[in-house]
This record gives structure tokens, C-alpha cells and sequence, in this order.
């Protein structure tokens, strides 16, 4: 569902801009027929009267205007019904949000593989955990002693854990931030008014959000002025995102990479696929 989404976000943004260009085209090219109609015509007025010139008699087909030139333009026609003039700024916004969805996805890539390297601290906090006997403590002690190497985390893990663990954040906070604006109608319409105001079009402005702000603002080449939309529910859109670590944790330990991993489905299950609970 993940990929799908990002997939979505890609095409939304792919057949703005194209309408212009298709009229364009297509109206340049019926131009340039009539054009040439206009100077055998007038080379033909010129010629017939003074008797003095000939064509080859297949110089006007030269000048026609094809049905597939007359279906292109009629089509490029109806296509300008969709065009915005201003830009997309949906497609802009979701645009931003793909790519940092595609930040978040790597840094995850990078947070999963450091864990893996990492995980067996896990076994010997749950051989620890669970060692009731003198004899079972004598089993994580000899254990320990046997897997010393394998068992020594690095600083550079941890280093790379903590450095994925903030891009992870960020990204994914980045991203929530431009999807909830995206899909927000009256937010999008506050912000091409500001747009429009500005007189510049989306794919020119710099929409950025701003975790101490708490907005998603937008600027302009032509203004120094701000636009923004406030995630705190401090505007009239209805956005108000920001839960309490509670949650967040809630969710998580809910989410399927929770339930998949290591602290949620045990260490054993994880690594050998044995002791699962169904």
C-alpha cells in the first residue's frame, strides 16, 4: 500500500504544465499550415495575373491541415479546462511529501540494518531477565563470555542508530506535515489565493514546514511575505496533528513493523523464525 501511495504522489504531478504545451504545439503547427496557404495564395494572385510564374500543381497539399492536426487542436482545446494558470500546488505539495517518504524509506533501510547488527543485546537481556537459578546465571555468564565479539556494540552503531532514528523523524514528520496540507481543500485554496496574489505559480514558490512554527509556509520570488498554515490547530483548516508521545508510542507498538521485529515478536522468532506466538 506504501509503494502505491508514492506511486499515486509521482503521477499526480506528471500532466500539469502539459496543457499549454500541447496548445502550443498543436496550434503552431495549423499556424504554420495557414501560413503557408496565405503565401501560395498570394504567390497565386501574384503569378495568374502576370502570366509569368507556374507551379508544380501539388504545392497546395503542402498547405494542408491534416485531420490528425485538427483532432490535436481541438483536443489541446478541451485539455485547457483543466489547466492552472497558477501551477498545481497540490501536486507541488505532494511532490514534497514523495520525496520524503523516499528520505524516510532509506533511513529506515539504514535504522533496520544497524538493529539487526545490534539485536544480540536482546538475547542476552532476555537469557538475563529470565535466569532464576544460580545455574541459569552461570549459563548468561558463560554464554557472554563465549559471544564477546558478537555481542560488543560500537560506537559507530550507535552513532548511526541515533543519526537514522533523527532522519526517520524528520522525514516522516516532513512528510505527514505537506500530506495532511495536500488534502486539506480549504488550506490548498488559502494558498493559491496567495499564490495568485503574488502573481507567480506554485512550481516557483518554496513550501517548507517548520517543526518550531509548527506551520507549513510557503514563499514567494516576488514577495518577502509568508503564507502559512498552521498545524496546531491555530487556523480555521481544522489541522491540529500534533499528539503526545503517548501516542505516538500507541501507534507504534500497533504498526507492523512493531509487531514483526524483535522487541515485539521476541528475539527468537525474529532471528530463527522459532517460539512465534500465533
Amino acid at each position: 500500500m506504501k509503494k502505491m501511495i508514492l506511486s499515486l504522489l509521482v503521477l499526480s504531478s506528471v500532466a500539469q504544465s502539459s496543457e499549454l504545451d500541447n496548445l502550443i504545439n498543436t496550434s503552431s503547427a495549423i499556424v504554420d499550415q495557414i501560413d503557408k496557404g496565405i503565401k501560395l495564395v498570394g504567390a497565386a494572385q501574384e503569378y495568374s495575373h502576370h502570366g509569368d510564374a507556374l507551379s508544380d500543381g501539388s504545392m497546395s497539399s503542402t498547405a494542408y491541415i491534416t485531420s490528425e492536426q485538427l483532432q490535436a487542436y481541438n483536443s489541446a482545446l478541451s485539455g485547457m479546462s483543466s489547466y492552472q494558470a497558477f501551477g498545481d500546488l497540490r501536486a507541488v505539495i505532494n511532490d514534497k511529501a514523495n520525496t520524503e517518504l523516499v528520505l524516510m524509506d532509506k533511513a529506515v533501510d539504514t535504522f533496520t540494518e544497524v538493529v539487526v547488527d545490534m539485536i544480540a543485546v536482546q538475547q542476552v537481556a532476555e537469557m538475563a531477565e529470565t535466569a532464576a537459578s544460580p545455574q541459569e546465571e552461570a549459563d548468561v555468564q558463560t554464554f557472554v563470555e563465549l559471544n564477546q565479539e558478537v555481542l560488543t556494540i560500537t560506537q559507530e552503531e550507535v552513532d548511526t542508530y541515533n543519526t537514522s532514528m533523527d532522519d526517520i523523524e524528520t522525514h516522516a514528520n516532513n512528510a505527514s506535515a505537506y500530506i495532511a496540507v495536500a488534502n486539506n481543500d480549504q488550506a490548498v485554496e488559502f494558498l493559491e489565493q496567495g499564490i495568485e496574489n503574488a502573481n507567480t505559480t506554485a512550481e516557483q514558490t518554496t513550501i517548507f514546514y517548520d517543526a518550531n512554527q509548527q506551520w507549513v509556509a510557503m514563499g514567494y520570488n516576488t514577495t518577502r511575505n509568508l503564507t502559512a498554515v498552521y498545524l496546531n490547530g491555530n487556523d480555521n483548516f481544522g489541522l491540529d496533528l500534533y499528539i503526545s508521545e503517548a501516542d505516538v508510542l500507541l501507534a507504534g507498538s500497533e504498526s507492523e513493523y512493531y509487531l514483526t521485529g524483535p522487541t515485539g515478536s521476541g528475539y527468537n522468532c525474529f532471528m530463527f523464525g522459532t517460539e512465534c506466538e500465533l
